[in-house]
């Protein structure tokens, strides 16, 4: 397959398209082949201060009625449909920039303009102004945005994420200042393009490339009200100290090393099929994949077994192959940290196997890999790949213990028979999200709004996040001299 080549990213400021700053002998690769397809790119200081200044006098927004929330859903429905337009431009960005196969980047990229759609649905549904019971007097709760929001996000869903993002913060009313992983900077830029197209107001979004200097010259500056960030525990705790400066809000999902649980009852091929799914769907590479998996002694060894003849079986190639299951790591600074983990738990006594067969031609390959024979207190490490250690326990309460000494706080997993005890058990995991005998990515209910807990991060995702996350409330009314205080 010839290498395929990516144009060039480009930065949109103030309501114009302006070429980025080239940054001296470097590339953003293929993950296929370690060949360029871009030339990396960053923002000069004086673009972040202008898009900052930008976003600081567009905000201001001073109508509350259901006209204009009607105004901004139709802004987004017609992005919603340019979107449908682009459906295999992003597909394929996707699967160069971040190796996930091109049939599983379609599905994602196809619902994109579903989760535009749902959110210009909310913002016709939640009410910006709602009056209050107030003895006849005239008391109203406002819903109003906080002010100009950062939002940055990472290579592992390089157009899904910053679409959810930007079209929650936009149907608040916030100016955005978007800012992708330099690893993946091209499947934003497509995003942002059909809002443009679609008509926003002036001001409404922006859009900056860069590194993390970058990023925290957005987050640590004072016109930036709200900050929502997917990446890192390093980065969030770096955003968090600067935010706390002047008291931003923050969204924050950072992600973990996420348990998953296999009772005594489990069903062998269930959680083995449940595991390997998790653990290769895009690749490995997302925040909610399963890491650490806590298996009843009597049950650990099939399960290992059944893992490793499913390994062997996955068809791992090119990330634009339509046949390709699992494609390559994104980038080559994650392809080494994920050989480190490796070899880390080797060192502590792990045994490493890799039973997939690679392809003969380069690029950031790797077997989905189980590391076993280690207790589990020894890997508490984000792994972030197609990597999970398994770890034999004594019991199915010894599992949740194990699972509580480090939780994940972001997602979790339970694979076993009696489903009630099982959800009883989940219930018990620190954790946002548990999954029971199943890993999809998709939500579990309509409301499934989840929280991150411990160091997963701070706020949430979920339903309504333009008015959960984007808005604070303001209740303006009359006062009364019969109130007791």
């Amino acid at each position: 397959m010839s290498n395929p080549s990516l144009p060039q990213p480009i930065n949109y400021i103030a309501d114009e398209w302006s070429e980025c700053r080239t940054v001296p002998d470097a590339w953003n690769l293929d993950p296929n082949s370690g060949e360029p397809v871009h030339r990396t790119v960053t923002t000069a200081p004086e673009d972040v201060e202008r898009a900052l200044r930008h976003a600081e006098r567009s905000y201001g927004f001073d109508r509350w009625e259901d006209a204009a929330s009607e105004e901004r859903a139709a802004v987004l429905e017609r992005a919603a449909a340019l979107l449908e337009t682009r459906i295999e431009d992003i597909a394929r960005t996707d699967a160069l920039t971040s190796g996930v196969p091109i049939a599983k980047a379609r599905i994602i990229a196809g619902f994109l303009p579903h989760r535009i759609r749902a959110t210009a649905a909310d913002l016709r549904a939640l009410p910006r102004r709602t009056a209050l019971k107030s003895d006849g007097r005239d008391v109203r709760l406002y819903k109003v945005p906080w002010g100009p929001a950062a939002i940055l996000t990472p290579w592992n869903g390089p157009s899904f994420i910053p679409a959810a993002k930007v079209v929650s913060a936009l149907a608040a009313g916030c100016p955005v200042i978007l800012k992708p992983s330099e690893h993946a900077p091209s499947s934003a830029q497509i995003v942002v393009e059909c809002f443009v197209r679609a008509g926003l107001p002036a001001g409404a979004l922006q859009l900056v490339h860069g590194a993390g200097e970058v990023g925290a010259a957005l987050t640590g500056d004072h016109r930036v009200k709200v900050v929502s960030f997917t990446g890192g525990p390093n980065a969030g705790r770096a955003i968090a100290r600067a935010a706390a400066e002047d008291f931003k809000v923050l969204q924050l999902e950072l992600g973990g090393n996420n348990p998953a649980l296999v009772l005594h009852d489990a069903d062998i091929d269930v959680a083995a099929d449940g595991i390997l799914e998790g653990m290769t769907k895009l690749n490995g590479q997302w925040c909610e994949g399963p890491g650490k998996v806590l298996a009843h002694k009597d049950i650990a060894q099939p399960l290992l077994d059944a893992l490793l003849d499913r390994i062997a079986r996955v068809d791992i190639g090119h990330s634009l192959d339509e046949s390709t299951r699992l494609g390559p790591i994104s980038n080559a600074p994650h392809f080494t940290t994920l050989r480190n983990r490796i070899e880390e738990l080797r060192a502590l006594g792990a045994t490493i196997h890799q039973p997939a067969r690679l392809p003969a031609f380069g690029g950031f390959f790797l077997s989905p890999t189980v590391a076993s024979g280690i207790d589990p207190s020894a890997a508490t490490a984000e792994l972030f790949g197609p990597l999970i250690s398994l770890h034999a326990v004594e019991s199915d309460e010894e599992a949740l213990r194990a699972a509580n000494a480090n939780p994940s706080g972001l997602d979790a997993y339970v694979f076993g028979g009696d489903l009630d005890r099982a959800i009883e058990i989940g219930s018990r995991v620190l954790s946002g999200e548990v999954r029971v005998n199943g890993a999809k990515i998709a939500d579990l209910g309509d409301d499934s709004a989840q929280s991150f807990w411990g160091t997963s991060g701070i706020g949430g995702h979920g339903p309504g996040e333009s008015v959960r996350v984007f808005c604070g409330d303001r209740v303006v009314g009359v006062d009364s001299p019969d109130l007791p205080l």
